[in-house]
């Protein structure tokens, strides 16, 4: 299984519309079958993320058409937005999860 992280950089002011794009991202990837999630720090060092969309993939294959989904309805259009308000390129990360858990119990 894979972990792949979004994290974005927005201004304060522009914090509730980014949630809101993100939040079609969350959906999109339910719509798909996939578990994602928005993660809105509560605490962050200097140059950290002001948000983060997390989202569980059993082949990286999928991430590409997850992409290309986006927000459903004209992908194009609403990443553009989202961009518009972006301070920095998102930053991604792809991690591999390991397979076992707490307690020694593969997952």
């Amino acid at each position: 299984m894979y972990l792949a992280r979004f994290s974005y950089d927005v201004l304060p002011v522009h914090r509730q519309r980014a949630m809101d794009f993100i939040r079609r991202e969350v959906a999109a990837a339910g719509k798909a079958g996939l578990q994602a999630r928005l993660l809105v720090p509560l605490t962050r060092g200097q140059g950290d993320p002001a948000l983060q969309f997390e989202v569980a993939l059993t082949s990286l294959d999928q991430l590409e058409g997850l992409r290309q989904r986006g927000g459903e309805t004209a992908p194009q259009d609403w990443m553009h937005a989202f961009s518009e308000i972006l301070t920095a390129p998102p930053q991604v990360e792809i991690l591999r999860v390991d397979g076992v858990q707490a307690g020694g119990t593969p997952i």
